[in-house]
């Protein structure tokens, strides 16, 4: 830009170069718009697949986690109920409740019992009708 004889721009060239500087800008947005409305379509998509990868990475990775949690949380889960067992069956011990082992030892003994009783009596093996006993009420 010229300068006039005192040191001050010229008016009319600084006017002209603003005008030039606007009418850059102006064409440097209608490019950019162009090209975009041109290239809109593939930059939507190359962006859509970019998301879907991302989208299925973290997908993966969370679905990892979970039943890495969830994993845990079972482990977690059944430590704690068989220690709830552990502590009723030794309560019921306590008590003089027979557990469910004993009660079904003592039931193969009592059938042995029965078979050796039925031998010696002098009956067919299985026949004994045997009656339950009912529970108190």
């Amino acid at each position: 830009m010229a300068k006039t004889s005192n040191g001050k721009l010229d008016g009319t060239k600084l006017t002209q170069a603003i005008l030039d500087s606007s009418r850059n800008i102006w064409l440097a947005g209608l490019g950019a718009f162009s090209t975009a409305e041109g290239e809109g379509a593939k930059i939507f998509d190359t962006l859509v697949k970019a998301g879907e990868k991302t989208e299925a990475r973290t997908r993966k990775v969370t679905e990892q986690a979970f039943a890495n949690i969830k994993s845990q949380a079972g482990g977690t889960w059944d430590r704690l109920e068989q220690v709830f067992e552990d502590r009723v069956a030794g309560t019921l011990g306590r008590l003089g409740v027979p557990s469910k082992k004993e009660v079904d030892a003592l039931s193969k003994r009592v059938a042995s019992l029965t078979t050796s009783v039925d031998k010696l009596a002098g009956r067919k093996v299985g026949t004994t009708r045997t009656t339950r006993a009912r529970p108190a009420h």
